[in-house]
């Protein structure tokens, strides 16, 4: 008789393909499931007994912000408590390659943590996912190479373009970063300093992700009025640099923008017919979240944080920044104008700690306790702060997220950080999304409101990114492929966190493995730590 590993008996297993679901028992040895079928014979050191529990390939987070708290945490409870088994990270921001300067500043590398410190012996992208791994996760961890990260080395925060070399200097980073198991290029061009580039050095860059057969993936440069004019210049670089792309968290966002989500899809679904490779990813909350600096005008953040609080300090310059602020704009996303009012901004974190007691309050509370405009509250709390202050924007509506979720081409992603409800990530007041995001899926979207069948939920969440991201191995339960098992219970699986309340776990996902590791097991973390690097077609 067969011995194995581990044996998960009797449960309902979603392959991960979109296929009706189907009574079978998993065994695995090693990280490998080695055999899937009914009634398997064979013994095994851990049986497993998922009997009326879904049975389902470890979910894909397509956007994860996991890559500074697993440096002090590597457990990433609020992902594996959700069925999460690799994070996807690198948002324009990668953690590699950085310089001497970068790895020595304030705040750790993205200089803005003050909760934590950490050792930061990498400096390529591939030594920092390696390094990862060396500490110990939970999770599987892969990266994108941000052009945030590449301006920054080559060229600091200057609002300009690029000269011949400094490009050639930025393709050559893009080449090593590829070489060492990067699954594309970022880019995030809302935010400075990605968002001073061009069009050209944006193909320039992306003709090199296209040798190695990367994924391009972009946060637009405008979600909201000029939302298709950002598709638009998405779609051309797709083309002229011959790559396969990826849209960042869809969104129409700004009330004014909501009915642009239909032209949208009509864009994206005529260039899929035309042969471009494009596809996106969302996430299922209508508010969005990053700094509260960025409601500023790009022009604004020229030379980095420090010059724009200058600038903020100085009486005619803010005058002209709250001008502008003050009304809809094609030139910068104004996150001030796509919301209804002051009161639709939360203060998620500040980080100076005499400010702490302002988190999970609006803009538009702060300001009457202040006895000033919102505007002028707004812009006092991010000097105050240092520029570090982060916060929640409602300005998305349901409607174009239950019709984005039914497209076939869209996958799932938190725009988080994977954390624990205690110290030191209890001093701030996270979106909800950061526990929550694709137990909300499970049980809001497929379950309770039945936009998409929970077989074709299961697919978006597991072999599609895997295909979008090269990922041989993963994404589905096969004989062969890595056991990245998740087994959750359909009728009460939960997200509970709130935007007033958001540090809670979501439940009803009972086990999770990892490379055929145990991580989560009974709803208890295991703190086992079998987390790898996953890189496009094993590179």
């Amino acid at each position: 008789m067969e011995s194995y590993d581990l044996i998960i008996r009797n449960g309902t297993v979603y392959d991960g393909l979109g296929g009706a679901p189907f009574v079978a028992d998993i065994a695995l040895e090693g990280e490998l499931i080695a055999h899937i079928g009914p009634n398997l014979a064979g013994t095994a050191e851990l049986e497993i007994d998922a009997k009326d529990m879904a049975v389902a390939p470890g979910f894909i987070n397509m956007l994860s912000w996991a890559g500074e708290p697993l440096l002090h945490d590597g457990r990433s409870q609020s992902d594996i408590r959700q069925g999460v088994t690799l994070e996807v990270m690198g948002e324009a921001f990668s953690f590699g390659p950085i310089t001497d300067e970068m790895a020595n500043q304030e705040g750790g590398v993205m200089g803005r943590n003050f909760d934590y410190s950490y050792e930061v012996p990498w400096r390529s992208l591939r030594e920092y996912l390696d390094h990862l791994v060396d500490l110990g996760v939970s999770c599987n961890v892969a990266s994108y190479v941000g052009t945030h990260t590449l301006r920054i080395n080559v060229m600091g925060f200057d609002d300009r373009p690029p000269t011949a070399e400094e490009l050639e200097q930025m393709c050559q980073l893009v080449r090593e970063s590829m070489e060492g198991g990067a699954v594309g290029m970022s880019a995030a061009l809302v935010y400075p300093p990605a968002g001073y580039a061009k069009t050209d050095e944006l193909i320039a860059l992306c003709k090199v992700v296209a040798e190695y057969d990367g994924v391009y993936v972009s946060h637009l440069r405008s979600e909201g009025d000029s939302f298709l004019e950002a598709l638009d210049e998405f779609l051309t670089i797709l083309r002229e640099a011959n790559v396969r792309g990826e849209i960042y968290h869809l969104k129409a966002a700004g009330h004014a923008n909501w009915h642009k989500m239909d032209k949208a899809i009509k864009m994206i679904e005529a260039a899929q017919a035309d042969g471009l490779d494009v596809t996106a990813d969302m996430y299922l909350y209508p508010a969005g979240g990053t700094g509260l600096r960025f409601i500023v005008p790009l022009w604004a953040h020229d030379g980095g944080v420090d010059a724009l609080l200058e600038r903020l300090k100085n009486p005619a310059t803010r005058e002209r920044i709250k001008a502008e602020m003050g009304v809809a704009s094609a030139d910068w996303e104004n996150f001030w104008a796509a919301v209804q009012s002051p009161a639709d901004i939360l203060i998620a974190q500040c980080n100076n700690p005499d400010l702490r007691h302002l988190n999970g309050q609006s803009i538009q509370e702060i300001a009457d306790a202040r006895g000033v405009a919102p505007i002028d509250a707004a812009l006092d709390l991010i000097i105050e702060d240092g520029g570090n202050t982060s916060a929640i924007y409602f300005m998305m509506t349901e409607e174009n997220i239950e019709k984005q979720i039914k497209l076939p081409w869209v996958s799932f992603d938190s725009d988080a950080g994977s954390i624990a409800p205690e110290a030191p990530f209890l001093n701030s007041t996270p979106h909800p999304r950061t526990y929550g995001n694709f137990a909300r899926l499970l049980g809001k979207y497929v379950r309770d409101r039945q936009v998409i069948p929970l077989q074709e939920a299961v697919r978006k969440l597991t072999s599609f990114p895997a295909e979008v991201l090269h990922l041989k191995g993963r994404g589905q339960l096969s004989a062969g492929y890595k056991g990245d098992i998740v087994i959750f219970d359909p009728e009460s699986v939960q997200d509970h966190a709130t935007f007033a309340d958001p540090h809670q776990y979501s439940t009803g996902v009972r086990d999770v493995l990892v490379n055929g590791t145990l991580v989560l097991q009974n709803a208890e973390h295991t703190n086992a730590r079998p987390g790898q690097v996953a890189t496009p077609n094993n590179r």
